[in-house]
């Protein structure tokens, strides 16, 4: 079975990209495809959203890329609601790399984040 995982990240370095702090004010959001549990693609996309001077709230973006779950360290209330009415999973960072944090999620080791927060400021 093929999984997609959706990491805001600081910088565009696939799978030893930096996470950010906020889902919404990522630069970039790292696409993960895991097939069988295993890494099959990594795509860097740039956050066109509205804090970036382009359009458009980046839950909404990234509904339009399938994913499975999202994993961050923390999203304001609104895209948390976003996903969560879609049906994907929002799983808590737990790790500073898009490499580590697909490790723990391929080994089941992160929590669900269950509330939105007002700042950006998690760790």
């Amino acid at each position: 079975m093929k999984e997609r995982v959706v990491i805001p990240t600081e910088d565009g370095n696939g799978l030893n990209a930096r996470l950010s702090e906020h889902f919404g004010r990522a630069p970039y959001f790292i696409i993960v495809e895991l097939e069988e549990g295993n890494v099959s693609n990594v795509q860097v996309v740039p956050n066109e959203g509205e804090h970036f001077g382009g359009f458009g709230r980046p839950a909404d973006r990234i509904l339009q890329l399938r994913p499975n779950a999202v994993i961050t360290y923390g999203m304001g209330p609104r895209a948390l609601n976003i996903f969560q009415e879609a049906g994907i999973a929002v799983l808590r960072a737990n790790a500073d790399t898009v490499k580590d944090v697909v490790e723990a999620y391929r080994q089941d080791k992160l929590e669900e984040l269950t509330e939105g927060c007002h700042h950006a400021h998690h760790r």
